[in-house]
């Protein structure tokens, strides 16, 4: 059993001094208590923290992304530079890539997610196959290189193996840079069956999912049929991220995509609808009731064009959201909350759109995003209280713009003023994996990620 001590923590009942918490060896949370400094309550064996505070799941990530940082920055001959010329470059990149790739790749970004103060990884994983499309001798290859990852890492993993059928609405094959996403159904429940079997390996923690990838890459029925795959498990999707999409959705349906989905299928809380930068009021009302959470990834968003999440409107209706670092150029969760909350106030000419009279803008979008964030990975954390799994943060307080701050100031500063180097240490699932800004294993993950780079130099 681990023991903690902060002389300040944000628990399931707001914030708290001098507390004490117990890690099981499970790694579950197994007490939260009042404990004085210096009295007999403050366990002798107890280690001293920053500030507490529950970590939460990255929320959307493709891995292999990463490795592309930096390699898409210059304009091409179409005199509009866009998602859709960014994604030529991708698909160009990811032919390159082979097993041992996605595996150093994942474990890297795995290791940055913990620094940056995520406590899990949630795998939107479509790399299947060889870049011909013909399967690996394993269906789940890719997925078992994700999952050895995560046990490198030490990171909490959400694999969420991805259902890619179709090139567009009109259902035609996958092309050329798609063909190693492409699954049918039957193939598909073989991948998914396959990807839990990788997770076996890892410790208890490790959770599964399905993810069909769009309106536009799986019919209705592929989505209701991946959805009972995993009945416990979440379901992503992207969904109205760009307008080419939904104008390609609207004529080949008759309708835009949020009707024709809330119409066509039964949307409950399993589902994590990723992006959703293209919402009418209407339809933001009609997400948020139907109890899905938005998964947002506010630096690719922003890196790709997307447009701005309907944040207010959404949050006033009740609604839940996390955040997800997308395509990992850059992973850090305190730019994820600003730049989400720095959208809202450029759109809308006014400042603290998110906050509450009783959170600050900090706290709230840290705590929802906690929140939302394990509900989308399927995971019990996102909040310090007895049973859920120790997925936590400490500030490092001696940070000299934490200096004098305390509850809501501390995440305020964080969110607005931090970036990666506020982290102090980081556990998932009670793994302390992160040591005084530091993953414990940093050396070994970058310099096979270095490796891994030099082999890939030139693919753009």
């Amino acid at each position: 059993m681990q023991r903690l001590w902060a002389k300040q923590a944000l628990t399931a009942d707001g914030w708290k001094e001098n507390i004490c918490i117990e890690i099981n060896d499970d790694g579950r949370i197994g007490a939260v208590a009042a404990c004085e400094p210096g009295t007999r309550s403050q366990p002798a064996d107890a280690t001293e923290t920053g500030v507490l505070l529950p970590a939460p799941a990255n929320l959307h990530s493709h891995s292999f992304q990463r490795a592309m940082a930096g390699l898409t920055e210059r304009r091409g001959p179409d005199p509009r530079d866009s998602f859709w010329t960014w994604r030529q470059l991708m698909y160009r990149f990811l032919d390159r890539l082979d097993p041992g790739h996605i595996e150093a790749i994942a474990a890297f970004v795995q290791m940055e997610m913990l620094e940056a103060g995520f406590g899990c990884n949630v795998e939107f994983h479509y790399l299947h196959h060889q870049p011909d499309g013909t399967p690996y001798d394993s269906l789940a290859e890719t997925g078992e290189r994700i999952a050895a990852a995560a046990e490198i890492s030490g990171a909490g993993l959400t694999l969420l193996p991805v259902l890619y059928r179709h090139g567009g609405c009109d259902r035609r094959p996958l092309g050329k840079g798609q063909i190693r996403f492409g699954n049918d159904p039957d193939r598909y429940a073989r991948l998914v069956e396959g990807s839990g079997a990788a997770l076996s390996a890892l410790p208890r923690d490790a959770r599964l999912g399905v993810a069909p990838h769009s309106l536009r890459a799986a019919t209705v029925d592929d989505l209701y049929a991946a959805s009972r795959l995993v009945p416990d498990g979440p379901i992503h999707m992207h969904f109205v991220e760009q307008t080419a999409e939904v104008a390609e959705i609207e004529a080949a349906f008759g309708a835009r995509p949020v009707p024709y989905l809330l119409d066509n299928l039964a949307i409950d809380e399993r589902w994590c609808l990723i992006h959703c930068t293209q919402l009418r009021p209407r339809e933001t009302r009609a997400l948020a009731r139907a109890g899905v959470v938005a998964g947002l990834c506010p630096i690719t968003e922003s890196s790709l064009g997307d447009g701005i999440f309907d944040g207010v409107r959404w949050l006033e209706e009740g609604g839940a959201f996390g955040v997800g670092s997308d395509s990992d150029i850059r992973i850090s969760l305190a730019e994820e909350l600003r730049t989400l909350e720095y959208s809202q106030r450029l759109r809308d000419h006014s400042r603290a759109m998110l906050a509450t009279p009783e959170r600050s803008t900090g706290r709230r979008l840290f705590e929802d995003a906690a929140i939302g964030g394990a509900r989308a990975a399927g995971r019990g954390t996102g909040r310090i209280e007895a049973g859920q799994w120790a997925d936590l943060l400490a500030l490092d307080t001696g940070h000299v713009d934490l200096e004098g701050r305390d509850g809501d100031s501390l995440l305020d500063t964080f969110v607005f003023t931090g970036d990666n180097r506020m982290i102090g240490d980081v556990w998932s699932a009670g793994r302390h994996m992160v040591k005084k800004g530091r993953h414990v294993r940093r050396e070994a993950i970058e310099q096979r990620y270095r490796s891994c780079m030099r082999d890939l130099a030139g693919s753009l």
